[in-house]
C-alpha cells in the first residue's frame, strides 16, 4: 500500500490530491461487486459515489455494497506528507506558497523529489525561494551527500536566518554527520551574532516608538510651560479628552456610516483638536489668567481641574475602558530583517514627527509664532511693542491643549482609553520638558527620543519599574549640572 500511494504522488498530478485526502479521511471505498474505487459522501442511509478521476457523481450505493479502504496512523502520516508535496504543483500560487510553508515547518526526506520537480517548474521568484528553503531544510534529515548538506546549512543560515534558522540547525545537530559539525556550529554562531544586532535594533525601534509617544504627550506642555511658566497638571486630561473624542467619533461612525470607519482617525483629529483647544481656552480664561506669577496656586488649581475632568468623564462614559478600534491600515505588522514592526506604531512615529515639524514651522514662520517667541524671551518688552500678551497666553494654552488632544487620538490606538489615561503620561511629559529645556521644541524632541530609547534598553536588564526610577535619578543628576536642560532658551528676561 505505501508503495502504491508514493507512486501516485510521484506522478505530480494535482488530480491525485482529492483521492489521497479521501483515503486519509476514511472516505475512499471500493465496490465489492467489481472492485471499482470511489470517493464517497453521505447521502441519507446510502453513500453517494464520486469518480476519483473525473470528480463527477456517478450514483449511489447502499453502505453494505461497499467496503472502506482502511489506513493506519503511520500510513495517514505518510499521506499527509505526500499531500504537502503534491500541492507544490498546484496551478494556484497561494496554494503552492502555503504548501512550501507546510513543508518548511514539517520537513521530510520523502518530499525532496516533489520539491525538486516543483522548483524546476516554478516561475514565481518568491514561491521558488520558499521551495528552495524548504528543500534545504528537508536535505538535513535525508541521506544526501555531505556537500549538499553543507550547501543546505548555508542556505538555511542566509535565507531563513534568525531564531527559526538557529532552532532548525540546533535540532539537526544531534543527527548530523560529524564532518558537518564545524559548519553547523559556525552557522549557528553567525546567526546568533546577527540576531543580537537585530535585537539591539529592535530595542532602538521600541525606544523610538516610546519616544514618539512621549513627544506627542509633551510637545503641547513644552510650549505652555515655556511661554507662560504654567505647571499645568491638567495637561494629561487634555490627552484623555482627545482619546475620548476619538471614541465618540468612532461610535457615531459605527452607528451611522460604518463604511467610513477607516477614515475615523482622520475625522477624529480635527474634532479632538477643537474640543481640547476650547476646553484649554476656557481653563486659561476662567482660572489660570488670575494666577500668573503664583506657581504653587497654579499647580494646585490645575490639579483640581484634572480631578474634575476625570470625574466628569467617569460620570458620562463610566469608569471602565472604552473600545477604540484600529483602522485596517493601522492593523497588523510586517517583518524588517530580523525584527517586526507593527503598523500602528509606525504610523504613530510618522504622525509625531509630522506634528513636531508642523509646530516648528508655526513657531518659526508665522506671525503668531513670532509673538509667542517674543513673549517667551521678554514678556515686558513684547507688551511694550504692542503684542497683546494676555491673548498670546490664551491662544498658546489653547494650542498646547489642542496638540495634547491629537496626542490622545494617537494614544487611543495603543493604550486603554479610560479616565486615567492622562495620568500615565503627565510625569514622563514633565521629565521630557525639563530634560530637553523648558520651552525649546528641539529640546523636547531630543529629550523624548533619548528617554524612550534609554527606557527600552534599561527595561530588559533591571525591569520596567526600576528602569523608570533609574531614568528619574539620571535626570535629577543631569539637572544638577545643567539646570536649564539640554537646550536652554536665550533672552534678556530669561537670563536675568
Amino acid at each position: 500500500m505505501p508503495e502504491k500511494i508514493e507512486a501516485l504522488a510521484a506522478t505530480g498530478d494535482p488530480a491525485v490530491v482529492p483521492l489521497l485526502e479521501a483515503l486519509a479521511e476514511g472516505n475512499l471505498y471500493f465496490r465489492k461487486s467489481d472492485n471499482f474505487v470511489f470517493l464517497t459522501k453521505a447521502s441519507g442511509s446510502n453513500l453517494s459515489l464520486v469518480d476519483p478521476v473525473s470528480g463527477e457523481t456517478v450514483g449511489e450505493e447502499a453502505k453494505g455494497a461497499l467496503s472502506k479502504i482502511k489506513v493506519n496512523n503511520n500510513l495517514r502520516r505518510t499521506i499527509r506528507s505526500l499531500l504537502g508535496g503534491l500541492t507544490l504543483l498546484s496551478p494556484d500560487r497561494t496554494v503552492r506558497l502555503s504548501a512550501a510553508d507546510a513543508v518548511l515547518k514539517s520537513p521530510s526526506a520523502e518530499n525532496l523529489g516533489l520539491l525538486e520537480t516543483a522548483i524546476a517548474k516554478e516561475t514565481d521568484t518568491v514561491v521558488r525561494m520558499r521551495m528552495e528553503t524548504a528543500r534545504a531544510v528537508s536535505i538535513l534529515g535525508s541521506d544526501r551527500i555531505i556537500d549538499e548538506k553543507r550547501q543546505a546549512i548555508e542556505m538555511i543560515s542566509d535565507k531563513i536566518g534568525g531564531r527559526d534558522a538557529a532552532g532548525i540547525l540546533m535540532g539537526a545537530s544531534a543527527t548530523i554527520d560529524p564532518a558537518l559539525k564545524a559548519d553547523l556550529d559556525a552557522a549557528i554562531s553567525r546567526i546568533e551574532s546577527t540576531q543580537q544586532l537585530w535585537d539591539m535594533t529592535q530595542n532602538v525601534w521600541y525606544g523610538l516608538s516610546l519616544g514618539s509617544v512621549l513627544l506627542l504627550a509633551a510637545i503641547g506642555l513644552a510650549i505652555t510651560f515655556g511661554v507662560m511658566g504654567i505647571i499645568n497638571m491638567a495637561h494629561g486630561e487634555m490627552v484623555m479628552l482627545g482619546a475620548y473624542s476619538t471614541f465618540v467619533v468612532q461610535d457615531i461612525i459605527r452607528s451611522n456610516a460604518p463604511n467610513l470607519f477607516d477614515w475615523s482617525l482622520a475625522i477624529a483629529l480635527p474634532v479632538a483638536f477643537l474640543v481640547t483647544a476650547i476646553v484649554g481656552l476656557a481653563i486659561e480664561r476662567g482660572v489660570i489668567r488670575f494666577l500668573y506669577g503664583r506657581p504653587l496656586e497654579t499647580l494646585l488649581a490645575t490639579w483640581g481641574i484634572s480631578l474634575i475632568l476625570q470625574q466628569a468623564i467617569r460620570s458620562i462614559f463610566g469608569p471602565t475602558n472604552q473600545e477604540v478600534g484600529n483602522p485596517s491600515w493601522m492593523s497588523g505588522s510586517f517583518p524588517l530583517g530580523g525584527m517586526t514592526i507593527t503598523w500602528n506604531r509606525m504610523w504613530i512615529v510618522a504622525f509625531s514627527l509630522s506634528v513636531f515639524f508642523a509646530l516648528l514651522f508655526l513657531m518659526k514662520k508665522s506671525a503668531f509664532g513670532l509673538q509667542m517667541r517674543a513673549v517667551t524671551q521678554n514678556r515686558r518688552m513684547a507688551s511694550s511693542m504692542g503684542i497683546r500678551t494676555p491673548w498670546v497666553d490664551a491662544f498658546t494654552f489653547a494650542l498646547g491643549s489642542g496638540i495634547a488632544g491629537i496626542a490622545g487620538v494617537a494614544l487611543s490606538q495603543i493604550d486603554n482609553v479610560s479616565p486615567n489615561l492622562g495620568q500615565s503620561y503627565i510625569i514622563d511629559s514633565f521629565m521630557v520638558v525639563v530634560f530637553g529645556g523648558v520651552g525649546n521644541l528641539w529640546g523636547t524632541f531630543v529629550g523624548a527620543l533619548s528617554l524612550g530609547i534609554l527606557n527600552k534598553f534599561l527595561e530588559p536588564t533591571v525591569g520596567a519599574v526600576l528602569g523608570k526610577i533609574l531614568v528619574l535619578v539620571l535626570i535629577i543628576l543631569f539637572i544638577q549640572k545643567r539646570p536649564r536642560g539640554l537646550f536652554a532658551l536665550k533672552g534678556r528676561a530669561i537670563e536675568a
